[in-house]
């Protein structure tokens, strides 16, 4: 077992597929740092959400698993203006971590290039655990629900981003 790990992702929304990631690398880490990529980014139809709100979906996930909190960190991160600069940027604002758990090749590529271990996480229903699908559906008036936790389902109600997410596409 490593002592840190990092788990990156956009979670735009946080699914089912991300909890099962998050679980996945508790089992290997003693703590755990969730970073909230494209943190500046909200209001578009690929990123609905602010940081603020992710944030919020994520705590209250975790919490609903049952997940021992004091085991994870979330942070929120902004992209890097190039590539060659982001992997940097986030070792200056994670605290030290030893293992990296990513599908991303590009994520992947890039840590491993800083001598950073990085871990595959098994997908679970890919094709139907994904933030796209859970967006598409949002769209299309599909059951959306079944694929987040529900205390995620329970925020994006709060905050109506079904009736944001179709306001930005314009499919009202």
């Amino acid at each position: 077992m490593w002592h840190s790990g990092l788990l990156i992702g956009r979670f735009q929304p946080f699914h089912l597929g991300h909890l099962f990631a998050v679980k996945y690398a508790l089992g290997k880490v003693a703590t755990l740092y969730i970073i909230v990529g494209s943190a500046e980014k909200s209001h578009q139809t690929d990123n609905p959400f602010t940081a603020g709100e992710r944030i919020r979906m994520i705590k209250a996930a975790l919490e609903e698993a049952s997940i021992d909190c004091r085991r994870v960190m979330i942070i929120p991160l902004p992209d890097a203006s190039a590539h060659s600069l982001w992997v940097a940027s986030v070792k200056s604002m994670v605290p030290k971590f030893d293992v990296v758990f990513s599908n991303d090749p590009l994520t992947r590529r890039l840590f491993q290039e800083e001598n950073v271990e990085v871990l595959d996480i098994p997908f679970h229903e890919r094709s139907t655990y994904s933030a796209t699908e859970v967006r598409r559906r949002m769209l299309s008036g599909e059951a959306w629900e079944e694929l987040v936790p529900r205390a995620v389902a329970v925020i994006i109600s709060e905050i109506k981003g079904v009736e944001r997410l179709r306001q930005l596409s314009d499919k009202k």
